[in-house]
């Protein structure tokens, strides 16, 4: 017999699951009939809430933007005082995330994931957003652009380390080490991106 969910419990089950079915055994055997059969619901009740596979991703790509950005705020609210604090802190729990959750960190930035779905391309958006505020950027750099780039460098940098980690080309004696570098080389440039700004 079916198990009985109510409409939103089985939506955030098929999430869920789908996250932990990616970690076992790969994107590859993500499916909505697999979905099914391991909450033990019909075929056919995956698809009142995904009315196909890639519906699916861009839920569980969304669902991991939105995890990543939490665990960078805590991380900033607990020790993101200056600059050097922000980057440190904020790579720290970019780090934790990819450990923790490689193969949804991979499929996040990939193709795999549908840029055309609004709600996944607002979860990323937010992310950025966090950077640009974690380099000290506000609203009226924001606007002029003057230090639009470098949210993207900080992704970028920190996305580059995680990835670096979660293939194994980092090893875990050496996180501390790689993370101090980079903060030793980008917290000076944004340092003087943000005072040339602040000039004008």
């Amino acid at each position: 017999m079916s198990r009985p969910y109510h409409h939103g419990a089985l939506r955030d089950a098929l999430i869920a699951e789908s996250q932990a079915l990616l970690a076992e055994q790969g994107l590859e055997a993500v499916s909505l009939r697999e979905l099914a059969r391991r909450l033990d619901v019909s075929h056919s009740a995956p698809e009142r809430h995904f009315r196909n596979r890639q519906e699916l991703l861009d839920a569980l790509t969304t669902r991991g933007f939105e995890m990543l950005t939490e665990s960078i705020q805590r991380a900033l609210a607990e020790d993101g005082v200056d600059i050097e604090g922000r980057f440190r802190a904020a790579a720290k729990a970019y780090v934790s995330f990819a450990i923790a959750n490689a193969p949804l960190l991979e499929l996040m930035f990939t193709s795999k994931a549908s840029s055309g779905n609004p709600e996944t391309a607002g979860a990323a958006a937010r992310l950025f957003t966090l950077t640009a505020e974690m380099v000290g950027e506000s609203s009226a750099q924001a606007s002029s652009g003057a230090l639009g780039p470098l949210r993207y460098v900080v992704v970028a940098t920190l996305q580059g380390i995680a990835n670096l980690v979660a293939t194994e080309r980092i090893r875990p004696e050496q996180i501390d080490e790689i993370i101090e570098q980079a903060v030793s080389v980008f917290a000076p440039t944004v340092s003087l991106s943000t005072q040339r700004n602040d000039d004008l």
